[in-house]
Order: C-alpha cells, then structure tokens, then sequence
C-alpha cells in the first residue's frame, strides 16, 4: 500500500508521520500551499508533489486530510484525473464514505478512517497516536484491508455503519469539547464567589484532573460521586436554589443523568424525591 497525503495540516503531518515510521509507505504530500507539503514531506522523509495528478499516480491509497468542509471540494478536483482502482480516505468523524459520490462509477473505493484523538500539534501528536482508538466504514471491497492495516499498527479499530457517524462524532463531542463548556461554567461560578482568576484555575485543575483520570480509569458508574450519588437531596436542592438561568439549566440536565448512573451503581439504594426534585417540582 502506497498511501499519499491531500492536505498537509495537523492531520496530516500526524498520521504521515505515525505510519512512515512504521514502515508504512507513505509517497507524499500535495497541498495548495506548497511550503506546507515541503514541510510535511521534510518532517515524513516522504516527497512533496506539486500537483495532484503527480501525487495519484504514484499513490494507490490517497488519504484526503483536509478540513470537513474542503473534503467535497478537493474530491471534485481528485476525480479529474484518472483514479480507477484506487482507494480515497478522508479522516473526518462526522462525514461519511457517501461524501465521494459516484466514486464506484469512476472504478475508485471511498471510505473513512477517523482516528478518536485530539491532534493538538502537527510536530508532536504523533508520539502518542498509538493510544488513538480507530473507526471505519466505507465499501466493501477493500474495509478489510484498511481495516488490518490499521490494526497492525497496534490501533483498536472497528467498523461503523455510514448511519451512525453523526451521533457517534457527537459522543466525541461529549467527551471532549463539551467538558470544555463545564469547565468554563465551572470557573465562572468560582468568579462570582469572588474568588480571583488565578486562584479559581488552580484551584479546578486538581479537582478536574484527578475525576477524569478516575473516570477513564475505573468507569463513570465506580467514579461517581458527589450529592446525587449520595442521595443527598437537601444539596442538590440548595445547589439549584443558588443557580439560575443557563447554569441551572446544565445542572438540572446532568443531574439527571448522574442519577441514572447513580441508581446502576447502587441498584438497591433508594433516591426518593430526586425525580421530582430534577423535574422543579420542589423549586
């Protein structure tokens, strides 16, 4: 498999690197700003190609890491050239392998790979990568492949139904970018405490830190704690009396969930009065 690189950014640079250095052939990099492919192409010991016909026809896997919404663009450009027999990855968690429309017409085969990372820095990402999670869908006649191909590198990997993407991007979201929201809310709440800046984030990170390590660690269930996991209706009460308006309102919706979490972790504890309670009913 000799897989070349559409798009030379965080992405890119990352998985070119991550595969090159284990023995995956990687013949190179185009992208429309060519100092970013020599760039790419010096950090990969790979080649920079100033052209996509250049780069299609010494690649039999092209991998498209641009961003979700250039992936239609530069597909529009890949099929002006011959791609018969040649297999288009783009690495995006929401899009699907249906983004390459027609691509069966055109004896070609679409799929997508996305790696469950956060790709922070394009120089450095690729020394942890081996912790990134994989998943893939796309048609049938090379999924295996790719699929092994992945797995060699030591990546978990699975397939995915097209279907499917959409909410399984928005459980990364979930996971990732919306904790930054909580976080934030979190902060915000210290403020108004009349705490200062400096000391409200020194004083979340440990906190912050040592839950989401428990969490990735033992599980949401066994690293539960707190009020609602207590049965500690008089807190979740006051809690709810101090807040209003939006942060009320995130409070109200997780402690929801918490309780769900909260009764599989102890399914003979008894948490009378938390549905009515999560419902405003005692507000």
């Amino acid at each position: 498999m000799k897989i070349g690189f559409i798009g030379a950014g965080r992405v890119g640079f990352t998985l070119g690197k991550y595969l090159a250095e284990r023995n995956v052939c990687v013949s190179g990099y185009y992208s429309r700003n060519i100092n970013s492919s020599k760039e790419a192409a010096v950090f990969t010991k790979t080649k920079c190609y100033e052209t996509i016909e250049e780069l299609i026809k010494v690649s039999d896997t092209l991998f498209l890491t641009v961003p979700d919404g250039s992936i239609r663009e530069v597909y529009s450009k890949v099929i002006e050239s011959d791609i018969e027999g040649k297999i288009l990855c783009h690495c995006s968690g929401m899009l699907s392998s249906e983004v390459f429309l027609g691509i069966r017409e055109r004896g070609a085969y679409g799929y997508s790979a996305h790696p469950i990372y956060a790709v922070s820095d394009r120089l450095t990402s690729y020394r942890d990568f081996s912790k990134a999670y994989f998943t893939i869908e796309g048609d049938e006649r090379h999924l295996q492949e790719l699929r092994d191909m992945i797995a060699s590198l030591g990546n978990p990997v699975e397939v995915i139904t097209p279907e499917a993407k959409v909410r399984y991007h928005g459980a990364a979201v979930f996971a990732s970018n919306l904790v930054a929201g909580l976080y934030d809310c979190a902060k915000e709440l210290l403020l108004t405490c009349g705490l200062s800046s400096a000391f409200a984030e020194n004083a979340l990170r440990p906190l912050f830190l040592e839950n989401a390590r428990s969490i990735a660690d033992l599980g949401a269930e066994l690293a539960l704690t707190g009020p609602v996991e207590r049965g500690d209706l008089e807190t979740v009460q006051s809690h709810l009396n101090a807040l209003d308006g939006e942060e009320r309102e995130i409070y109200t919706l997780l402690s929801k969930r918490l309780l769900k979490i909260a009764e599989r972790k102890n399914p003979g504890k008894k948490y009378d009065g938390f549905e009515e309670l999560l419902q405003g009913k005692f507000l």
